[in-house]
This record gives C-alpha cells, structure tokens and sequence, in this order.
C-alpha cells in the first residue's frame, strides 16, 4: 500500500495552537462536512495563513485524519488494567457519551467522503485506522500471554469488526448513537463471550 507523503514540519507551531486547529477543523467538518470543508475555511477561522496550513499538513486529507487523531483521548495500545475486560470497560470509559455522539456523526459523514476520495482513505488508514487496529492487537496478544483468551480462537481476528459493528449497527437498527451503557452490554454480551472469556 503505497503511504500518505507526510510533509516536512518547518513551521513552529506550539502544542497548544496546533491542537486549537484541530478543534477548528472538527468544528468545520461537523458544521459542512468533508467535501464542502476547504483550506481557505480553516485558514479563516484559525487566522492562518494557508500556506503555513500546507506547509505543515500538506493538505486537506491530511489534515483532517491528524486531527481526527489528535481527538481521540488515548491510543489502544495504552490501555493495561491487567484484565481484557478491565482494557474493553477502561476503553469505553474513555469517552464520554455527548463526545461519542459527535465523534459518531463525525464519521458517519467521512465514510460517505471515503468513497470518492482515495487521499482521504489512505490518510486515515495510516494515521488512524492501522494504528488502532495495531493498538487493538497489542491489547488482545497481551491478554493471550495472561492466559485469557486463546491465539487460535476463530473470532480472535473478527474484534475489530465487532467492535465497530456494535457502533454502526446501534444506530441502523435503533436509531440511536451507541453510548456507554451500549458498548458496555455489548462487550460483556457479545466480544468476551466470544473470545471465550467468561461472563459476569
């Protein structure tokens, strides 16, 4: 797969002003969306200047995945409570309900973009997608060596599908975002018992 050309950083940008862009640009792509969302937008609410906004992310794509990135709280990787549960529960704990729903409608908005832009897929499968699905197998083969859940269980490979399944499908089926108490039920129902991981 061919990578998303990262440009270099010239700029100085502090930590704290580059996650202010970020915020902007979540705010732009909740209020138009990815296809009506443009570099000159962001250079106006952020009062940057565009080239400086190229320079640093190269473009749109780019721009909006880190921020996408920027927006979630902790990476799966990091989460070790000591028990696969404990890891699932901490990371649903993670986010608040009112975030879910907007990161949730977020999304839903940028799959649709997905389709017909190829730099936006490749820019938020390196910097979000792959990393969390590694984060997300760095925690199950952690719970392989604890003795959990076994390497060869079929449904092993299938986490990641149901993991955003539960999130897609709640709001197909019930027209409503999940939230805490859902992901919650869910694992417990359905992700653990299936990795072999008994119930509560």
């Amino acid at each position: 797969m061919a990578e998303v050309a990262v440009p270099p950083r010239r700029s100085r940008i502090t930590p704290e002003r580059e996650a202010e862009l970020y915020e902007a640009v979540l705010e732009l792509l909740r209020e138009v969306g990815y296809d009506a969302l443009t570099m000159d937008a962001v250079a106006a609410r952020t009062r940057s200047s565009k080239a400086t906004l190229y320079r640093q992310w190269g473009g749109k794509a780019e721009l909006v995945a880190r921020a996408l990135k920027h927006n979630k709280p902790v990476s799966m990787a990091d989460i070790d409570t000591g028990s696969l549960r404990g890891d699932f529960m901490e990371m649903v704990a993670l986010q608040d309900d009112c975030k879910m729903k907007q990161d949730q409608a977020l999304m839903r908005g940028l799959f649709h973009a997905i389709h017909g832009n190829p730099e936006l897929r490749q820019a938020l499968r390196q910097l979000l997608i792959e990393p969390e699905i590694t984060g997300l197998n760095e925690l199950l083969r952690r719970a392989v060596a604890r003795g959990e859940i076994d390497a060869d269980n079929p449904a092993f490979e299938y986490v990641i599908h149901m993991l955003v399944g539960g999130f897609v499908a709640r709001d197909l089926v019930e027209e409503r975002p999940a939230d805490q108490d859902f992901l919650r039920s869910y694992i417990n129902a359905v992700i653990l018992p299936a990795l072999g991981v008994s119930s509560l």
